[in-house]
């Protein structure tokens, strides 16, 4: 018998940490997360304690969704996060009733717009979202490259210097709070980051043992900026050494001037320089400043697709 019952905060983070595993073992993006982590992740500033539901199949964890609001966006729309369905267990109606009860759940608290994701090989989750009224409204890409064929003297701005950006500083954060907000206004699904998520994001990430930004500085002026992550655990359980660039971004009149392509290269070079062999990034296909081109010059490849589904009331 399948019962759908909500998230007990304090003692259900052990099943869902294990659901979760299990559900997306099967990603090549995905790594084992912990409880420790998770509990971490829950300290997020927008983090919303709600609508969080478990699957139960005869009394056994099976499956995991989020009916996410986040705190801190005025726009009414709702996010459905961590849902998975062990494989072992698909294809019974459960993912259905997962997202039927999220859905509900989200709109009795206003949502206006409901957002999910879900790969694009997925064929069966992409059934069920368009079932249940979800429209594609957008692709993202993640791509990689082995950081071997790093090629300069391909269009980089030479002029510009880069310094690091000091944790302890709180000026360096409010720029890179500041930065964030002016590079990606434009974008698909922007809500003003605050200066909390920033700081949070630098000194209290759960997932990444190396953080580090960089500035680019044009003029004696800021305009631009480079986030380089490391995540250990991700580079054991796949047996690789990778490194993630975690954002870029370029004040809007700076741009088609070669400082993204400047900050790139050195974002790359000092992977490298720490041992990674490889580098990985995400990007919005239809990302305003064409970034996905520059990625593909220097030398990056799609390995995975997510697909973005919208449901409006």
């Amino acid at each position: 018998m399948l019962h759908i019952r909500q998230f007990v905060k304090g003692v259900d983070e052990p099943v869902w940490v294990e659901v979760l595993n299990a559900a997306y073992k099967e990603y090549e993006d995905w790594r084992a997360i912990t409880v420790e982590e998770f509990l971490l992740d829950e300290k997020r500033p927008n983090f919303d304690f709600e609508g969080r539901f478990i699957a139960e199949l005869d009394g056994k964890p099976v499956g995991v969704i989020h009916a996410h609001v986040d705190k801190l966006r005025k726009e009414k729309k709702g996010f459905i996060q961590n849902f998975g369905v062990i494989p072992d267990f698909r294809g019974r109606g459960i993912e259905e009733k997962l997202a039927e009860i999220a859905i509900n759940a989200l709109e009795k608290r206003g949502m206006k717009v409901i957002q999910a994701w879900t790969h694009n090989k997925r064929t069966d989750r992409i059934k069920l979202l368009e079932k249940l009224g979800f429209k594609l409204v957008r692709k993202f890409s993640l791509m990689k490259m082995d950081l071997t064929n790093i090629s300069p003297n391909i269009g980089e701005n030479t002029e510009v210097t880069i310094r690091s950006l000091r944790k302890n500083m709180e000026e360096d954060l409010k720029m890179l709070n500041w930065l964030d907000n002016e590079c990606f206004k434009e974008h698909f699904n922007y809500r003003p980051t605050k200066i909390e998520e920033t700081r949070h994001f630098l000194l209290n990430n759960p997932y990444y043992d190396e953080i580090e930004y960089f500035f680019v500085v044009l003029d004696q002026k800021t305009v631009g900026y480079i986030g380089l992550g490391i995540d250990e655990k991700y580079n054991i359980e796949k047996n690789v050494k990778s490194g993630i660039i975690l954002d870029i971004g370029v004040l809007k009149p700076c741009r088609i001037k070669g400082i993204g392509t400047r900050l790139m290269l050195y974002g790359l070079e000092k992977l490298k320089a720490k041992g990674m062999s490889k580098a990985e990034l995400g990007v919005d296909d239809f990302n305003p400043t064409r970034a996905m081109k520059l990625y593909e010059k220097l030398g990056f490849k799609v390995f995975k697709k997510d697909l973005t589904y919208e449901k409006n009331f």
